[in-house]
């Protein structure tokens, strides 16, 4: 039963009692933005839901290409048009929420003149109480938007999710995402969990992070550079790894890997991973449920994938046939600790390493933007800076982080990529856009 050794086969208690979530959101007020009573707020919980079924079917039956076209960056020009769908098809423009990995536009598909959209003032007026840490007047200010800007503009919730991620608050996060749901018959976004606690960001890691691209044929000859990446592992406090440009695996390379994902894990070391979907589709498309005679590897391998990207159904449904071809125990799922996952940017220069942003930037951050400098200097073409953690920015150190880009934009290309739709905002009010392209995440 060594097979197993890479999995915990405690499975995390569910049973405990969840407190109920609070009901409201503003004092005075109902938590929904038209019910009134307990039984029409049940009867809205199981339209939402029945919606958010419906729409689910419609969206797995459309092509990939309708639904998962991302949206454009800030400052890159207006959206492309997308084809046509089919009446009473769902014609929401964002991606499925399971493809965590999906692609942003190439440079090629991008117009060469930046643009700046149009922002309702109070999305402005929120977007600034927020960098000045007033997160009840933010929190309050997004509520009362809702119910007359948020009929047509998801800005306003988008805003509203990524305040309540940012606060750790997942109750009030759920509650919402049944609103979201009945108002725009689509699924709603899910809860992300933070990797730092909530309170404890000034702690998180920034600065450049170490990237590993894999491509190609994943075999026996990738040892040299995974054992590589093991001695990088023990010099860096977070790796990321991109594995979308994996266009063919064998049982080698995958015990390989295997192998490395186990160890990477053991020493709890923070993990950024790119198109970990990506290679479990293609590693599913070798396996074979009953052939007992081939390699185990890329059943485990696929089973690792799965627990990286947290998708507890897809383990247990591929650990059950794992079991009947091999007729061994099945694996418990472990959920990730200490593991994100990212947007894989296929168009990229395959060499180029990122400068993660810390949590909160205030003030002077001198420290900060030297280090964005010396990384700037070192980089051939583009200055691309991860805010994936970036929870916070206020004001005056946003304004000086303008500043201090304006110079480099006159020979480097410049992204800001997975930003939170508050700090987005109020880069756009500064004028961002003129210097970089901004791509917040998807929801």
């Amino acid at each position: 039963m060594g097979i197993f050794s890479i999995f915990n086969k405690k499975k995390t208690d569910q049973s405990g009692a969840k407190a109920a979530p609070d009901s409201r959101l503003r004092v005075g007020e109902p938590s929904r933005l038209a019910v009134d009573t307990d039984a029409d707020r049940a009867r809205q919980r199981e339209i939402a839901r029945a919606t958010a079924a419906k729409i689910d079917a419609i969206e797995s039956a459309m092509s990939n290409d309708i639904f998962n076209t991302p949206e454009p960056a800030w400052g890159s020009g207006p959206r492309k048009a997308k084809p046509p769908v089919a009446d009473g098809a769902a014609t929401d423009t964002l991606p499925l929420l399971e493809l965590a990995t999906t692609e942003l536009l190439a440079d090629e598909d991008l117009p060469d003149a930046p643009v700046s959209p149009q922002t309702a003032p109070v999305i402005e007026e929120i977007a600034i109480m927020f960098a000045n840490d007033q997160m009840a007047v933010t929190e309050h200010m997004l509520l009362d938007s809702l119910a007359e800007l948020g009929k047509d503009d998801r800005t306003i919730w988008w805003m509203l999710f990524d305040l309540y991620q940012v606060g750790g608050r997942q109750d009030d996060f759920d509650n919402i995402a049944i609103d979201y749901a009945s108002q725009f018959e689509t699924s709603p976004p899910s809860w992300s969990p933070p990797l730092m606690p909530h309170g404890l960001e000034e702690r998180t890691f920034s600065g450049v992070t170490p990237t590993e691209v894999f491509s190609g044929v994943l075999d026996g000859e990738v040892a040299p550079r995974l054992e590589r990446l093991l001695q990088r592992a023990g010099e860096n406090p977070v790796l990321r790894l991109e594995f979308a440009r994996i266009q063919t695996v064998t049982p080698d390379g995958c015990a390989l890997l295997l192998e490395t994902i186990k160890r990477l894990r053991a020493s709890e070391r923070e993990l950024i991973v790119a198109g970990a979907a990506e290679l479990a589709e293609l590693v599913h498309s070798t396996i074979e449920i009953g052939k007992r005679d081939a390699s185990e590897a890329p059943w485990l391998l696929l089973l690792a994938l799965f627990q990286l990207l947290d998708r507890e159904k897809d383990f247990e449904e591929t650990a059950m046939d794992y079991c009947v071809t091999y007729e061994v125990s099945p694996p418990s799922f472990e959920p990730p600790s200490k593991v994100a996952t990212a947007v894989s940017i296929l168009h990229a220069a395959p060499a180029t390493e990122r400068f993660m942003l810390p949590s909160v930037i205030e003030g002077a951050s001198t420290a900060l933007f030297a280090a964005i400098d010396a990384y700037a200097a070192a980089s051939e073409e583009t200055v691309l800076l991860d805010c994936s953690r970036l929870a916070r920015v206020d004001y005056s150190a946003a304004a000086a982080l303008l500043n201090r880009l304006r110079p480099l934009a006159a020979d480097k290309k410049i992204e800001l990529r997975e930003l939170n739709h508050l700090v987005a905002a109020l880069f756009k009010l500064l004028g961002f856009t003129e210097v970089a392209k901004l791509f917040p995440h998807k929801y």
